[in-house]
């Protein structure tokens, strides 16, 4: 299925035939039905909230459809609401929060609950061999009695692509699988999924990366508040048409910033001079303007977030210097930080982030306690939720109330939460670090206006990303990291625009260099030398 065409005369590997799904009022699927065949890739996509994972749910057995709906594995109907079941049939789902034991090896994951026994002992031999069998199939450098915890973020999702091949699975679900992985760690996993595909098995590939689908997918169905859209072929497969169908609607300008020429009599907000800690940043030094958005790009483990986290004062630097306007501040903890205007969001809003069993309200206010303070220093929590109110308004958060708890918000709407927790501390400089990760493509689209306003209010925007169509589509101007130094400046002009290629050239290493570029001082209309680092 190089090609990316349905098989003639073939029995598909699973059909999907009228699902629908209610939650009490909530109607979640309307009559969907989608195939997938055996040896192809079939990537669903659609907005958080779409009824993605509703879907996948209904298959894996967690649960079952509305009366009238079926679940067909390889022409047999499948029981509804049996997970055993379908595991059984070969059906197996690795959900984005991967589900391991860390504690327990390698092997012992692999067959958890479902133990390898000769008479009532565990034949501990026999399940080393098989999961050393599996783990050689997919080329992996660990040992089956490695324990978990030891393993990298992409490892341990090997760990459960393994597992879902150690039960002979027919179709495997992935759920999101590259969101916290380095890029090498994604080649490989591309190089893992062209293997089970050239095995026969189906593959559903669930994800908001579009150049994931580009390259993966055979074919791509939409979901859209709960209905089947449609289904693409690969050659059918293009940004344009996929953002249609995932949004209702043509996003002729998916990236809010219009980069006008800038004014050069603009004032520099954050300059940071030689800025480097023991192990991550060496000697970085930059500028950033008032009313710019500056994007730091880099491949993974370049420093992008050390450096933020150095600026910010969450990590102690070893030397330099952090100035607002012409005031060295150089902040040596977080609190130094936000009291001279300086806030960071973090990358991982759920762990570093945010307090998901909290609410809406206690979330957006928690670092201005004192700004709501009533009488005798008690909290107002009149105060509080009015200030939530005014911020789920002005950032068009997606929730009945500001009372709910945050968990409960799709990814998108957290992150609002998060940045209208920092927009009340009135901040100078925002640095963004991952800020649409993990989120659906139409919050995506308003996040990039909440920033673009944000820069056309003054603010100094640092916008830190792994994904370089929304660097190349957002920032004015470009620093390129590579082993903790900034290599290279790419400055957007009216003839010469930003480009992905000059970004990678620069990060890795590449002598050929595309757009306009400079040196890391700063000369302008200069072909970049790669070699040095910033002064």
């Amino acid at each position: 299925m190089a090609d990316g065409a349905s098989p003639a005369n073939t029995a598909p590997a699973l059909e999907m035939r009228d699902i629908s799904k209610t939650f009490g009022s909530v109607r979640a699927l309307r009559d969907v039905s989608m195939v997938a065949y055996a040896g192809e890739v079939h990537a669903l996509m659609g907005e958080n909230g779409a009824g993605k994972s509703t879907l996948m749910k209904i298959l894996s057995g967690a649960y079952s459809p509305d009366h009238g709906g079926h679940v067909l594995v390889e022409g047999t109907p499948l029981p509804p609401g049996n997970p055993k079941e379908a595991r059984a049939r070969g059906v197996a789902v690795i959900y984005q929060e991967l589900s391991l034991a860390p504690n327990l090896t390698v092997a012992e994951n692999l067959f958890l609950g479902e133990e390898i026994s000769r008479g009532w002992r565990v034949d501990r031999q026999e399940t080393l061999r098989r999961t050393k069998v599996v783990l050689d199939r997919l080329g992996v450098d660990f040992a089956p009695d490695t324990i978990v915890s030891r393993l990298s973020l992409g490892e341990r999702q090997l760990v459960e692509i393994a597992r879902a091949m150690a039960g002979d699975s027919r179709i495997i679900v992935m759920d999101e699988p590259t969101t916290s992985l380095s890029n090498h760690e994604v080649s490989k996993l591309f190089d893992v999924i062209a293997g089970l595909k050239a095995d026969g098995i189906a593959i559903l590939y669930i994800s908001h990366r579009m150049n994931e689908v580009y390259a993966l997918a055979d074919r791509c169905s939409v979901l859209r508040d709960g209905t089947y859209i449609g289904t693409l072929e690969h050659d059918e497969i293009d940004e344009a048409r996929l953002l249609k169908m995932m949004v209702g609607r043509d996003i002729s300008s998916f990236y809010a910033k219009d980069h006008s020429e800038p004014d050069p009599n603009r004032k520099v907000v954050l300059r940071v001079e030689n800025m480097a800690d023991r192990k991550h940043v060496h000697g970085c030094s930059f500028e950033v303007h008032e009313g710019e958005v500056l994007g730091i790009a880099g491949l993974v483990g370049s420093g992008r977030t050390e450096l933020a986290r150095l600026i910010y004062g969450a990590d102690p630097s070893q030397t330099g210097k952090v100035f607002i306007g012409d005031t060295e501040v150089t902040p040596k903890s977080p609190r130094e930080g936000l009291e001279n205007g300086i806030v960071y969001l973090t990358e991982d809003r759920k762990i570093l982030g945010l307090f998901l069993e909290m609410s809406i309200a206690d979330n957006i206010g928690i670092c201005v306690l004192d700004q709501d303070a009533g009488r005798g220093g008690v909290r107002d929590l009149g105060a509080t939720l009015n200030r939530a109110k005014a911020a789920v308004k002005a950032l068009d958060i997606r929730t009945p109330s500001a009372t709910l708890k945050v968990g409960a918000l799709s990814g998108g709407n957290q992150q609002k939460v998060l940045l209208g927790r920092l927009l009340e501390l009135k901040p100078r400089v925002l640095l963004l670090d991952e800020p649409t990760r993990g989120v659906d493509v139409g919050a995506k689209s308003e996040i990039y206006r909440l920033i673009d306003g944000l820069a056309r209010q003054g603010l100094a925007v640092v916008m830190i990303s792994s994904e370089l169509p929304e660097i190349v589509g957002m920032a004015d101007r470009v620093l390129v990291m590579r082993d903790g130094q900034i290599v290279g400046t790419i400055a957007r002009t009216r003839d010469r625009p930003i480009t992905q290629e000059a970004i990678m050239a620069f990060a890795t290493h590449s002598k050929s260099v595309a757009g306009q570029a400079t040196d890391p001082q700063g000369d302008s209309n200069i072909q970049p030398t790669i070699e040095g680092p910033s002064a």
